[in-house]
């Protein structure tokens, strides 16, 4: 029966996000493409938004906080990750990137982000009965200055290590000839991997996050970190658009997939870690 009930929160919730989805979608004014079969657009839709909810789902059933404070953090998590973080790579590489995404698409890009995750955090909530109660506010991770700053500095080295490596052996393989194609003309500029550094450690935060807003131990905290970062980043390139080939888009879902979710575990190892 509990699993009954759990489905049908889960298959309620992906539906309110599909709602909410098309309403920020509505109200950005995101034109649709008429080289995309609208029933195959619908049903890759549903499936992000299935997999998103299940995530996000996970995060609120373990969580210790309740009310506004846990709509709140499910927000910064779900914008951060699906957006913030994947959206700002398309700022940063406009220029190298504008015949092939508008450069008036982006900040519609930013605010049907923005709009689904306010509209569809505290919904969810509200659906697993977690806006009511009280929030335990009790720290988790209590470190010295000292102890913040080198595992933040070796989170965000680890982030730019895998983003190297899971770029040239996961993405470039996979996309092969294709990627030469779709990147005619790209060159990274020398301060790329600083701004990685800076990803990572944007990463890092919203980590921290959820580690103070979980409960239980940190393999349960690391599973969740792990596929946060990794559904949330990638989900969206389930969905077939207009900017994207299809072999592109399956070999950095691929790539983006796997290297987050290692980098979410290694992560949440590090906050973890004690040093002796």
């Amino acid at each position: 029966m509990k699993l009954i009930i759990l489905f049908g929160k889960v298959l309620l919730s992906t539906l309110l996000l599909l709602l909410c989805f098309s309403i920020a979608t509505t109200v950005v004014g995101l034109p649709g493409s008429e080289r995309i079969d609208p029933s195959t657009a619908l049903a890759a839709l549903a499936l992000m938004c299935f997999l998103d909810t299940v995530v996000l789902s996970f995060l609120i059933i373990h969580s210790r906080w309740a009310g506004w404070r846990l709509a709140i953090a499910v927000f910064l998590v779900f914008f951060g990750i699906m957006t913030f973080l994947s959206q700002i790579e398309t700022v940063v590489f406009l220029q190298y990137l504008v015949e092939i995404v508008p450069a008036e698409m982006v900040p519609r890009f930013f605010a049907q982000g923005a709009i689904t995750a306010a509209l569809f955090s505290p919904m969810i909530v509200k659906v697993y009965g977690r806006m009511g109660g009280k929030s335990e506010t009790s720290r988790k991770l209590n470190m010295s200055s000292s102890q913040w700053a080198w595992k933040l500095s070796l989170i965000a080295g680890i982030y730019v290590v895998v983003y190297i490596l899971f770029g040239m052996f996961v993405f470039m393989p996979l996309a092969g000839q294709a990627a030469q194609e779709y990147y005619t003309g790209l060159q990274l500029p020398w301060w790329i991997l600083p701004f990685q550094a800076i990803r990572g450690l944007i990463f890092a935060a919203l980590a921290v996050l959820v580690v103070e807003m979980m409960e239980g131990s940190w393999v349960r905290t690391g599973l969740a970190t792990a596929l946060l970062f990794s559904v949330l980043m990638s989900a969206s390139l389930i969905i077939p658009n207009e900017f994207m080939p299809s072999a592109i888009r399956f070999a950095h879902f691929t790539e983006l997939f796997s290297s987050n979710f290692v980098f979410g575990w290694i992560t949440i190892w590090i906050l973890y870690l004690r040093k002796p």
